[in-house]
């Protein structure tokens, strides 16, 4: 009985332990995530001092930022979100034309299987420390003319000054915005741009103290681009 049961075992056991390495998304992302974001919420508030320790942006709220199906997507094939890095003051270089993005120097964010990105994305959806925020926003999908609302982004607000609101249009030191309705929830950007620091304190991401409508408008135009990308 004890050779019949050891020979079972090993049966069952050789599977798993010539499998892959990790059993689920949350091992994946302590291994390789966890070394460059935050997957726990500060337990003191942070400063933009502290910003500066920081290797890339924290993802104890994934759940309540990302689409999983944008997710398990980019976790296969990832490409820069940021066009100047996390850190643009450090990768941005004086040009004859203009500052150039030295991108020789950004780093590569790895890429996953596609069981991986799944297994990842599963538990990252899962980090939702700012659902209160959600719960309290309530922004309803809607429309604006192409025309105004790229006048609005640009001219008004100001926000093509760090934000790309098309591939080759648009500031460079944060994240590009011309694919933003693909990527993010609706909540998450209304919530985000009416108050960034109550989503992170030490964000670079000013407050403009815009009322809910002028909020609601710009995420209408980022729902239109974004149809389109």
């Amino acid at each position: 009985m004890r050779v019949k049961a050891a020979i079972l075992l090993s049966v069952l056991a050789g599977p798993l332990l010539s499998g892959p390495l990790y059993a689920d998304g949350e091992s994946i992302v302590r291994e390789q995530c966890a070394a460059c974001h935050q997957l726990m919420e500060p337990a003191e508030a942070e400063s933009a001092v502290s910003r500066l320790e920081r290797q890339a942006p924290p993802l104890y709220y994934a759940g309540n930022k990302f689409r999983r199906e944008w997710l398990v997507k980019w976790l296969q094939r990832p490409d820069r979100l940021r066009p100047a890095g996390y850190y643009p003051a450090v990768e941005i270089v004086p040009g004859e034309d203009g500052d150039v993005v030295e991108t020789s120097t950004l780093p590569q964010h790895p890429s996953l299987s596609g069981d991986e990105a799944v297994e990842v994305s599963d538990y990252l959806m899962g980090l939702t420390a700012r659902q209160d925020l959600v719960d309290a926003d309530n922004y309803e999908p809607g429309t604006v003319a192409l025309r105004m609302g790229m006048m609005d982004f640009r001219r008004f607000k100001g926000c093509d000054a760090c934000h790309r609101d098309a591939s080759d249009s648009g500031g460079v030191s944060g994240p590009r915005l011309h694919d933003a309705w693909q990527r993010l929830q609706p909540a998450f950007m209304s919530s985000f741009i009416a108050d960034p620091t109550a989503w992170d304190e030490a964000t670079v991401m000013p407050v403009q103290s815009m009322n809910e409508s002028a909020v609601h408008r710009l995420v209408h135009y980022l729902r239109t681009i974004g149809d389109d990308s």
